[in-house]
């Protein structure tokens, strides 16, 4: 009976993990956890800028859309004309329903999205846009986006390496 005693003190002694093992393992998750950090905000920029460009093709797309609905108006020359909650009511030139809501709001995925430069001409007492320059600019550049973004009526998109909104070079 002794000897089963023994052994049974002996078994529990040995069933835990000692410090030293908790401390390397510790270390070891740490060292992992430094290495995919960076790799995984780098993921993440990418997605914002990815979801940045998607969103001023969809902007350029529903500007032709807004123009061919609303011809008196011409192009749209703010977010929030092209957007309006769907369902509020008939669109209308104001709120055309165009676009979700967090684009109209002028923010989606890191970005801000601006229209500006509109240029346009009075036609029987009636402002009617002929031009326009979309922006899409990182919230914090070097953490939600590297790269700004602009696109116009002719629905080419440019970058800014900067991050900003002189955008010269062609997004290929």
């Amino acid at each position: 009976m002794k000897t089963n005693r023994l052994r049974t003190l002996r078994n529990d002694a040995e069933a835990g993990f000692t410090l030293i093992e908790l401390l390397i393992v510790m270390s070891v998750v740490l060292i992992l956890m430094t290495l995919a950090v960076p790799a995984m905000q780098k993921t993440i920029k990418r997605a914002n800028e990815t979801s940045a460009i998607n969103s001023l093709r969809t902007l350029n797309q529903m500007e032709g859309q807004y123009n061919s609905t609303y011809p008196t108006h011409g192009f749209s020359c703010s977010l929030a004309a092209l957007g309006g909650k769907p369902g509020s009511g008939v669109p209308t030139p104001e709120a055309a329903q165009l676009i979700p809501e967090d684009l109209a709001a002028g923010n989606k995925a890191g970005y801000t999205f601006t229209i500006s430069n509109c240029t346009k001409t009075t036609v029987n007492n009636q402002d009617q846009f002929n031009s326009y320059q979309i922006t899409a600019v990182p919230n914090s550049v070097g953490h939600s986006g590297d790269r700004g973004f602009c696109t116009d009526e002719n629905a080419q998109i440019h970058y800014d390496s900067k991050g900003g909104s002189n955008c010269t070079d062609l997004l290929q």
